[in-house]
C-alpha cells in the first residue's frame, strides 16, 4: 500500500496525473509498469470509440466516465515520457494551448472573420505553415494512414478539392463509381488477386467521393447500413425458426424470400 496517500471525496486532474505516476512507480502496479506506448495504443482507440458510443446514446453519465478513460490514456502515455525526461503533462498542455491561441487569430489577435468558412480557411493556412506543408500533396500526406479508411479517403479528397482537383458536379462522381464497378468485374474475371483488391479499393474510394457530393458521412452511413443489416438478419433468423427452416442448409433463394418479406414488412 502507498504510504501517505490522501483519499478524497472529490479528485481533480492533478490527482489523476499523480495517481498515474504512482501506478507506474516501483511500488505501484506491475501491469501498469510493464506497458509501453505500443502495448496500449489499441486501448486508446477503443476508449475513443466508447466516447463516441456515449455521444450517440446521449448518455451523459456514460460520456463522463468514458472521457475519464481517455484522460487516463493521455496521462499514461505522458507519464511514460516523463520517466524518460522528454516531456511532462505541462508540456502537453502548453503545446495545445499555444496551438489553440495561434490557430484562433480572430479570437486572440486582430484577424477579422466573416463566419465559419473564414475560420476553417485560416485554420488550414496556419496549420500548413506550422507543419511546413508547401504543397497540397504535403497536406494529404499529413492525414494519418492509421485513420479509418473511409475517413482518411474523405479527408484526402477534400484536400484535393481545395487544390481544384475535383468534379464540377456530382454526376462525375456517380459516373466514376460505375466505371470502377465495371473495372472490378473485369478484375474478378481475371482471378488476379492483386488486381481485384486494387479495383475494389478504387470502387470504395469512388463511393466516398460520392458521399462528399451528397454531403453524407461515409463512416456514419456504413455504420447505419450495418445496423440495418443486423436488424433485418435478426428478423430473418426469427422467421426461419418459426417456419422450421435451417438457415445453414437452406438455399440462398429461400433465404432471400425471407429477406424480401422483412423488407416489405418495414414499408407497411
Amino acid at each position: 500500500m502507498i504510504e501517505n496517500f490522501e483519499f478524497k471525496s472529490k479528485y481533480n486532474f492533478d490527482d489523476l496525473v499523480y495517481i498515474t505516476h504512482i501506478l507506474r512507480s516501483p511500488g505501484g502496479c506491475p501491469w501498469d509498469r510493464e506497458q509501453t506506448h505500443e502495448s496500449i495504443r489499441r486501448d486508446f482507440i477503443e476508449e475513443t470509440y466508447e466516447v463516441i458510443e456515449a455521444i450517440n446514446k446521449k448518455n451523459r453519465e456514460m460520456l463522463c466516465e468514458e472521457l475519464g478513460d481517455v484522460l487516463l490514456q493521455v496521462t499514461l502515455h505522458t507519464e511514460m515520457e516523463t520517466e524518460k525526461g522528454s516531456f511532462d503533462i505541462d508540456d502537453v498542455a502548453d503545446g495545445i494551448c499555444k496551438k489553440l491561441i495561434n490557430r484562433h487569430p480572430h479570437v486572440f489577435g486582430e484577424v477579422k472573420v466573416d463566419g465559419t468558412d473564414d475560420v476553417i480557411n485560416n485554420w488550414d493556412k496556419i496549420k500548413k505553415a506550422e507543419k511546413d506543408q508547401k504543397t497540397q500533396t504535403d497536406s494529404m500526406l499529413s492525414v494519418p494512414r492509421e485513420f479509418p479508411a473511409l475517413m482518411r479517403a474523405d479527408k484526402v479528397q477534400k484536400k484535393a478539392a481545395k487544390a481544384g482537383f475535383d468534379w464540377d458536379n456530382p454526376q462525375g462522381a456517380f459516373d466514376k463509381v460505375l466505371e470502377e464497378f465495371e473495372e472490378l468485374k473485369v478484375a474478378v474475371a481475371s482471378a488476379d488477386r492483386e488486381r481485384i483488391d486494387e479495383e475494389f479499393g478504387d470502387l470504395l474510394f469512388s463511393a466516398v467521393n460520392v458521399s462528399r457530393f451528397i454531403h453524407s458521412d461515409s463512416e456514419e452511413c456504413l455504420t447505419k447500413a450495418t445496423d440495418k443489416f443486423i436488424d433485418r438478419f435478426a428478423k430473418v433468423e426469427k422467421m426461419a425458426k418459426e417456419q422450421n427452416i435451417d438457415m445453414k442448409t437452406a438455399n440462398i433463394e429461400e433465404l432471400d424470400k425471407l429477406w424480401e418479406q422483412v423488407k416489405a414488412s418495414e414499408k407497411e
